[in-house]
């Protein structure tokens, strides 16, 4: 057998070989956040009724999104134990469900993430969601264990503005 077959055997064989390996599972997010629209969001705030809910609107393009969206994953962690849910809401277009994908599998958030779905427009969902949004992020919108909306927050907030609504929304002002 000359060098030429025994190179092209040697191709053949390596290509059985991996084609015959186990395949990994990808990794990352298996699915993506489920879309809801304005009629969907309220059907969520109704499923947490009973319990303590802050709603934080967030997209990858905000800066202060961003920076918020790491910080709510600890206050997330700290108070589920006192029976805080939280839930994102991502207003992100199309065009930018990569960067959400990576936002998402950077930061690996405990809570679920849904998203707007682009189809509704978007007086519609901010009416739905909260009348007189102008749609200026990050929103944070709390709500009281009976689904009364008790408070919100435009625009970025620090830790000790969270932590001051969060004890306030569990009835609570100890750590």
């Amino acid at each position: 057998m000359n060098w030429k077959n025994r190179l092209v055997l040697l191709c053949f064989l390596a290509a059985a070989v991996v084609l015959a390996a186990p395949q990994t599972p990808k990794t990352g997010p298996q699915h993506d956040p489920e879309l809801i629209d304005g009629q969907g969001y309220q059907k969520l705030v109704q499923q947490y009724h009973g319990k303590p809910l802050l709603v934080n609107f967030w997209a990858t393009y905000c800066e202060p999104c961003r920076d918020e969206y790491p910080m709510l994953n600890e206050l997330a962690k700290r108070y589920a134990p006192q029976g805080l849910k939280v839930v994102g809401v991502n207003l992100d277009q199309d065009g930018d469900l990569i960067l959400m994908r990576r936002f998402i599998a950077r930061y690996k958030p405990i809570f679920p993430n849904y998203r707007k779905n682009p189809a509704e427009a978007e007086e519609a969902f901010q009416m739905a969601v909260l009348p007189g949004w102008n749609g200026s992020l990050p929103i944070t919108i709390f709500y009281a264990k009976d689904g009364r909306q008790v408070g919100s927050f435009v625009g970025e907030r620090n830790r000790e503005a969270y932590e001051g609504a969060i004890r306030s929304l569990l009835g609570s002002v100890s750590n």
